[in-house]
């Protein structure tokens, strides 16, 4: 049977990153991600919600985001869900964790030095192509967001 372990998120950092290194060298960062999500309810109100997970950073990617990244940055997160289960005083606990495997950080520069995130504004890549003859350059109308 087929698997497929995949998850997007983009969020804003409920804490500082921890960071921890493994006796083999191996650097871990520890991290907490909020989403919001907005919808309209049936009765046309606005309802916000917001769930928190845990993130889990390896290595290189998770140095640069703990030297630039802080609580309420945003950061846009790709990777694998991981459950992690443990007993506490008899009983079974479990706990579904987001291993990051790629790292996207999110907003411009702060002006005060290292640190913050920036605006919570997500920054735009798009940048309109030069001028040319070929009809296929892509326009406001073919831009799918």
């Amino acid at each position: 049977m087929a698997s497929f372990n995949r998850v997007i998120l983009l969020g804003n950092l409920t804490r500082d990153i921890e960071i921890r290194h493994l006796q083999s060298g191996t650097v871990v960062g520890d991290v907490g991600l909020a989403v919001n999500d907005r919808r309209k309810s049936a009765s046309g109100e606005w309802i916000d919600e917001t769930s928190f997970f845990d993130v889990t950073l390896w290595g290189r990617t998770a140095e640069v985001a703990a030297q630039y990244l802080s609580k309420g940055s945003p950061m846009l997160v790709e990777g694998r869900l991981k459950q992690e289960t443990w007993e506490k005083d008899g009983q079974k606990r479990s706990k579904v964790k987001i291993v990051c495997e790629k790292m996207q950080m999110i907003g411009g520069k702060s002006g005060g030095g290292g640190g913050g995130g920036g605006s919570s504004a997500p920054r735009n890549d798009y940048s309109e192509p030069a001028a040319t003859s070929s009809p296929a350059a892509p326009t406001d109308d073919n831009i799918p967001f």
